[in-house]
C-alpha cells in the first residue's frame, strides 16, 4: 500500500500536506479541484476510513495515522466560519 499525500488550501487561505496510508484517498479527490466543506469531510471520512481498513486486512490492525489525520481535518474544519460558500481546494496529489 502505497503512502499518499494530498495537499490542500483551506478557506483562508493556508496550505496544509495531507496524509493516507493508501491509494484509495485518490478514488475520491482530484487534484485542482475544489469542494465544498462539509463534501470534503465527508469524502476524507470515506477515504481514510477505507485506508485504514485495507491496513486492517493487510496487517491486522487498523491504521491509527489514518484516524489521526481525519480527527486533524475534524479540528481544523471545526475552526473554519460557518460560510456556505466556503470551499476546500485538493492543489495536488502524490503517492
Amino acid at each position: 500500500m502505497p503512502e499518499t499525500y494530498w495537499t490542500v488550501r483551506w478557506p483562508d487561505g493556508q496550505e496544509e500536506r495531507l496524509y493516507s496510508p493508501s491509494t484509495v484517498i485518490a478514488e475520491l479527490f482530484t487534484a485542482g479541484a475544489e469542494y465544498p466543506v462539509d463534501e470534503f469531510l465527508h469524502r476524507s471520512r470515506i477515504g481514510l476510513e477505507r485506508a485504514s481498513n485495507r491496513v486492517a486486512a493487510r496487517y491486522g490492525f487498523a491504521c491509527s495515522s489514518a484516524m489521526a489525520q481525519l480527527d486533524r481535518i475534524e479540528a481544523r474544519i471545526a475552526t473554519l466560519t460557518t460560510d456556505s460558500e466556503a470551499k476546500i481546494a485538493c492543489l495536488s496529489i502524490t503517492t
